[in-house]
C-alpha cells in the first residue's frame, strides 16, 4: 500500500471534473436554449448558422421594404382614383357644354367648374406624398425628384402682367398690381359716363395685343351695370373689358392665360394694398423612379423598379382646357382632350396595380424563404431540450457518484494507519 500518491482519488477527481464541466455546458444549453453558445461549441455550425442569420435578417427587412412599396403604390393609386373621378366629371361638363342649347353665359358657368377641377387635379399631383416623398411630381431636368420648376410660366408671363411682374421660381406665383382708384371715361353714349373702380394692366396677351381689365364699382350719371354695358359694346375698347365683380375679372385674366395660370386670387400686400396673385402651372417633369430593394444581397435582380409619371394638369394636357364661348366648338374639342387625359391616368393606375400584385407575391415568397431558413438555422443552433435533459440527468447521477467515489478513495489510504499501530 502507498500513501504518497492516491491514484484512485486522482482518477475519481478527474472524472468528477469532466462530469462537472459537461454538466455546466448542459445547464448553459438548457438555460439559453442554444446548443451553440460560443464558437468552441461547434465552429462549423456557428459559421453556417451566422450566414443563415444574415440571410434571415436581410430577407425580413426586404419583406418590410416590399410592404412599404405596396403602401406607396396604394397611396399613389388612391390619389389617382380621385383624379379619375374628377376627369369623369370633366367629361360630363365637356359634353354638356358641347350642346347647342347652352348660351355663352351657361358655358361660362360650366367653365368655372372646369377651372376648379383642373386646379384640384394639379394640386393633388403636387401634394401627394408618401413618407415625405412626392409620388406624382416626377423628376426635373436636373435629376431632382419632386422638385418643381416654372420656366415655361416665367417665359410666358414675366413682364407681361404689368410692369415688373415676374414669376417666383420657387413658389410658382406672380403678383399682379391693381390700380385703385381707376377712372374710365365713356363718351360713346349721351350723356357721357364717368366710371370709377379698379383696373389691372395693361396686360400683354399671348396674341400680342394689350388688354386692360376694369372693375367698375360706380358710375355717373348712370349705374355701374349700364357703364359696363356701354364700355364693352364699344368695339374700339377691345380687347380691354369692364367687369362688375373681382371674381369676373380674375376669371377673365385666368382665361386669357389659361395654359400657364392655374388660379388667380386676391390678397393684401405688406403695404395693405389689394393685389392679385396668379398661381402658375409647373413645368412637365420626367417620371419619378422608385427602386425597391427586395433581397438580402446587393445584386440588381434584388431590386424592383417602378416609374410614376407626373400626372399634373399639364402632364395630362388639361391646362388651358376651355369649354366656353358663344358656340360649341371649344367644348367639342375639349371632349377628346379629356378622353386622352383619362386614358393616361388609366394607364398609370394599371401599371401601379400590376406592381402591387407583383410585390404581394414577392412578400409571400420572401416570408416563405425566411420561415424555411429559420427552420434550418434552428436545427443547427437551437437546443433539443429532450435530448439535453437526458444528458443533464446523466451528468447529475455521474456527479453524485463521482463525489461518493472520491470520498471513498480518500478514505482508502486511511487503512494504512492500522499497520502502524
Amino acid at each position: 500500500m502507498i500513501v504518497k500518491h492516491n491514484l484512485t482519488a486522482m482518477n475519481s477527481n478527474r472524472m468528477l471534473g469532466l462530469t462537472t464541466t459537461s454538466q455546466a455546458k448542459a445547464t448553459e444549453k438548457l438555460s439559453s436554449g442554444y446548443k451553440i453558445n460560443r464558437a468552441a461549441d461547434d465552429a462549423a455550425g456557428l459559421a453556417i448558422s451566422e450566414k443563415m442569420r444574415k440571410q434571415i435578417r436581410g430577407l425580413t427587412q426586404a419583406s418590410l421594404n416590399a410592404q412599404d412599396g405596396v403602401s406607396a403604390v396604394q397611396t399613389a393609386d388612391g390619389a389617382l382614383n380621385e383624379v379619375h373621378d374628377m376627369i369623369q366629371r370633366l367629361t360630363e361638363l365637356s359634353v354638356k357644354a358641347a350642346n347647342g342649347t347652352l348660351s355663352e353665359s351657361d358655358r361660362g358657368a360650366v367653365q368655372n367648374e372646369v377651372d376648379q377641377l383642373v386646379a384640384e387635379i394639379d394640386r393633388v399631383s403636387t401634394t401627394t406624398k408618401f413618407n415625405e416623398t412626392h409620388l406624382l411630381r416626377g423628376t426635373n431636368a436636373n435629376g431632382k425628384a419632386g422638385e418643381l420648376t416654372y420656366t415655361d410660366a416665367a417665359t410666358a408671363l414675366d413682364g407681361n402682367l404689368g410692369t415688373g411682374s415676374a414669376v417666383d421660381t420657387v413658389k410658382g406665383t406672380v403678383d399682379v398690381a391693381i390700380t385703385s382708384p381707376a377712372t374710365v371715361q365713356i363718351t360713346t353714349v349721351t350723356p357721357s359716363i364717368t366710371a370709377t373702380g379698379k383696373s389691372v394692366g395693361p396686360v400683354n396677351l399671348p396674341d400680342g395685343t394689350s388688354k386692360t381689365y376694369y372693375l367698375i364699382e360706380s358710375a355717373a350719371p348712370t349705374s355701374a351695370s349700364e357703364a359696363i354695358r356701354a364700355y364693352n359694346e364699344d368695339a374700339s375698347n377691345a380687347p380691354s373689358k369692364a367687369y362688375g365683380s373681382m371674381s369676373e375679372l380674375t376669371a377673365a385674366l385666368k382665361a386669357d392665360y389659361s395654359e400657364n395660370i392655374r388660379a388667380v386670387t386676391t390678397y393684401l400686400d405688406d403695404n395693405g394694398d389689394l393685389t392679385l396673385k396668379a398661381e402658375t402651372f409647373a413645368d412637365l417633369n420626367n417620371p419619378v423612379g422608385l427602386d425597391l430593394h427586395v433581397g438580402a444581397d446587393s445584386t440588381d435582380d434584388n431590386k424592383i423598379y417602378m416609374n410614376i409619371s407626373m400626372l399634373s394638369a399639364k402632364g395630362l394636357g388639361l391646362n388651358g382646357l376651355n369649354v366656353s364661348g358663344d358656340n360649341a366648338d371649344a367644348a367639342t374639342a375639349a371632349i377628346d382632350v379629356v378622353a386622352d387625359a383619362l386614358q393616361r391616368v388609366s394607364n398609370q393606375r394599371a401599371s401601379l396595380g400590376a406592381i402591387q400584385n407583383r410585390l404581394e407575391h414577392t412578400i409571400a415568397n420572401l416570408d416563405n424563404i425566411v420561415e424555411n431558413t429559420t427552420s434550418a438555422e434552428a436545427s443547427i443552433r437551437d437546443t433539443d431540450m429532450a435530448t439535453q435533459m437526458v444528458e443533464y440527468s446523466n451528468n447529475q447521477i455521474l456527479a453524485q457518484a463521482g463525489q461518493a467515489m472520491l470520498a471513498q478513495s480518500n478514505q482508502a489510504t486511511s487503512g494504512v494507519l492500522s499497520l502502524l499501530q
